[in-house]
């Protein structure tokens, strides 16, 4: 039976393995974590549980397939619901806004709360999904570094509706053209963070990202987000994949320009292909040495990172019919902030998300599991210390205002997450969350394909790579890099 190594075992590490397995090949997945799921982990503290990483998803279709494609009903290992309200925003201005699930609802919200008729952003709405469509076998389904790609219908309809991507338009510059409110402005805006860009520089071609969300909705797994990379995790093992935790891969070997397999505390083990889940920049700078790093993964631009509050609360809030959170302020001075280099808002926007609510036995009966994220530039050698603790201040005086809770007092137990924490316990460069960010509209074609041209039975996977990064498109990363192995 022939032989294939996964290095990491992300969620696309673990996609690719499950495919992998599927066609034939006998799997072995080394990480250097003692657990597996790379972002999609999870940690307690006490009696609080926390998800690591993200926490919603979409398009839970692209789960459920890996289970059909061996065989097995989801249902009886993966469960999940859709959320009714995606998020709840909350404004300095006393201006409050449900972002309801169902999009009829969700219309008519806006229409009360903001008043923006919702005829208007249902045209937005429609627009995005034109987006979409041109784009999704083009960009997401296939590698954009193929010949063939490029030599069908699909790809011959978008350039001829090239003007509807609106690539020469930031996605700032098309909501508010397109909007009325500059409140209903930031809220689309905000979509860029989903990819860790700006929507004052990534393109309108993101308008998009809205259509995933509306269109599919969101959802929360039984059990918590960590389930999502378990279940994956216990499928794969029973397609008879062995996975090595605690093994550092050091290096990928690689004789007459082809893979033949890892160095793990020095010993070789030998494969017919490698499959890397690793960033692609210390892919290259660490495991690959000897082999010229791309221009542009060396030079381009990374994602936004965050600072992570994971915070056990001592009390239930029943009043706040809350699950996610977002506490807005001048939304527009917040991500110029954001994206300066060494900078943070004085008045951040503040995400909370409480599983606990979904998921009660994620924290004690008397109190709440508080997933508490701002978004923060990667890291560029900023003194994190310092800036996590005037951080955590603003954060509490924010909460303190908006709810008229002292939450200081309520914190019982806490851990912090930082742009190096992240690089160290990820490998993601610079603590980067998305890899490279989309600030450019030739984005989608800068990212490192699914394999290497000059070392053949080398592939790659996972965020840092096409198509980017998300629980969605690291799944479909793994769909395009297996795809490249008979």
């Amino acid at each position: 039976m022939k032989k294939g190594i996964i290095v990491g075992a992300g969620i696309a590490g673990i996609a690719a393995a499950i495919r992998m397995a599927k066609k034939g090949y006998a799997v072995e997945v080394f990480e250097a974590n003692a657990y597996p799921g790379g972002k999609l982990s999870a940690f307690s503290l006490g009696e609080y549980r926390f998800d690591a990483g993200p926490s919603l998803f979409t398009m839970p279709h692209f789960v459920d397939e890996l289970f059909h494609l061996c065989g097995e009903n989801p249902k009886e290992h993966f469960n999940y619901k859709k959320k009714d309200i995606a998020c709840n925003y909350f404004w300095e201005d006393g201006t409050t806004l449900t972002a309801y699930g169902d999009k009829e609802q969700f219309l008519g919200e806006v229409e009360k709360k903001l008043g923006v008729p919702s005829a208007s952003v249902k045209k937005y709405l429609d627009r995005a999904k034109r987006k979409y469509d041109l784009t999704e076998n083009l960009f997401l389904r296939q590698s954009l570094h193929r010949l063939k790609t490029y030599l069908s219908f699909d790809t011959l309809k978008a350039i001829f509706q090239i003007n509807t991507m609106e690539i020469n338009r930031s996605l700032n510059q098309i909501n508010e053209a397109q909007l009325q409110s500059p409140h209903l402005v930031q809220y689309f805006n905000r979509y860029a963070t989903y990819n860790g860009s700006s929507p004052y520089q990534t393109p309108g071609i993101m308008t998009l990202v809205q259509h995933l969300e509306s269109h599919y909705g969101t959802f929360v797994p039984k059990g918590g987000m960590v389930q999502i990379s378990q279940s994956l995790f216990e499928l794969a093992k029973r397609q008879g994949v062995r996975f090595q935790f605690n093994q550092k891969v050091e290096q990928i070997l690689v004789e007459k320009k082809k893979a033949k397999g890892v160095i793990v505390h020095g010993k070789p083990h030998f494969s017919d292909w490698v499959i890397s889940n690793m960033d692609i920049f210390p892919t290259y700078k660490k495991l690959l040495p000897k082999h010229k790093m791309p221009f542009n993964v060396k030079r381009e631009e990374r994602s936004s990172s965050a600072i992570i509050f994971y915070w056990g609360m001592a009390q239930k809030f029943p009043s706040l019919d809350l699950h996610n959170i977002f506490f807005s302020d001048d939304y527009q001075s917040e991500f110029k902030a954001i994206f300066q280099e060494h900078s943070l808002s004085d008045d951040p926007t503040v995400y909370v998300n409480i599983t606990s609510k979904d998921v009660p036995e994620d924290a004690p009966s008397y109190g709440e599991n508080w997933f508490v994220m701002v978004n923060t530039p990667a890291d560029y050698g900023q003194d994190w210390a310092a800036l996590t603790e005037q951080l955590k201040q603003r954060v509490i005086k924010k909460l303190n205002r908006i709810l008229d809770v002292d939450f200081s007092s309520l914190i019982e137990e806490e851990e912090i997450m930082t742009p190096p924490q992240i690089q160290m316990k990820t490998q993601s460069h610079l603590g980067a969350l998305y890899g490279a960010s989309s600030n450019n509209k030739m984005a989608a074609f800068l990212r490192h394909p699914n394999f290497k041209t000059s070392i053949s039975n080398l592939f790659f996977c996972g965020g840092s790579v096409h198509p980017g990064g998300g629980i969605p498109l690291c799944l479909l990363s793994a769909k395009i890099a297996t795809g490249q192995i008979s």
